[in-house]
């Protein structure tokens, strides 16, 4: 008898029309993936090899290897994001290596990155600490890792405001991207007690946790 694998995510998959409905509309927050993309690079000095995890259409990518020389791979469980993100690099005119698979079973070798960034995309990853173990084990001695993600107690109003404002959507897309948040991303979401105890089950073991209204930055270091 066939062993079954558990699938890598939670919910739906992010494939064909989905994916391309999301591409299109995350891309009218550029500006925010430009602020990430600035925060994971303040750290660097370059020439350090990258892993996005989930990168989906890949923008946080594309902004990053705008601002320094560095080694950039991006890995997505859905084969349509990694085709979207491929084009859109090379209209960007930047080389990066994005490659379809799991985070939970990366297709890499020990210490293979410096930095380690997943944004908007952890609490969807249906084996959490394995894929923390994941991210431990494929960093570098002392390499870091940058999760930023929805925080799980956000207030309906917060999220109100970053539909509207933030995102800057209107109509059919704000309602459904208002929906997405209510009944499916909030109850995937970690708060930050429950993160602080994914952490403590992984080969990380702690973390430091920032929080803002809206989100979660949890710093790891190997």
């Amino acid at each position: 008898m066939a062993v079954k694998t558990p699938k890598g995510y939670k919910g739906i998959g992010m494939n064909g029309v989905i994916a391309t409905w999301y591409a299109r509309n995350t891309k009218k927050s550029i500006e925010e993936y430009k602020k990430d993309a600035q925060k994971v690079a303040e750290g660097l000095s370059g020439g350090e090899e990258i892993l996005e995890l989930a990168p989906g259409p890949g923008y946080l990518s594309i902004e990053l290897a705008k601002l320094g020389n560095f080694r950039i791979t991006g890995l997505d469980i859905s084969e349509t994001f990694v085709e979207i993100a491929r084009k859109n690099a090379r209209e960007a005119g930047v080389g990066i290596d994005f490659r379809h698979g799991d985070a939970s079973s990366m297709p890499f070798a020990d210490h293979s990155f410096d930095f380690i960034v997943c944004r908007a995309a952890f609490k969807n990853f249906s084996r959490p600490v394995t894929a923390l173990d994941e991210m431990h084990r494929v960093l570098k001695p002392g390499g870091r890792a940058l999760i930023l993600d929805l925080r799980g107690d956000v207030s309906r109003e917060a999220v109100e405001k970053h539909v509207r404002e933030d995102l800057g959507l209107s109509g059919i897309n704000r309602l459904m991207t208002r929906w997405a948040f209510e009944f499916m991303l909030i109850k995937r979401a970690y708060t930050k007690e429950a993160f602080e105890q994914l952490v403590s089950k992984s080969r990380f073991k702690t973390c430091d946790i920032r929080e803002s209204t809206i989100s979660l930055e949890v710093w790891l270091q190997k």
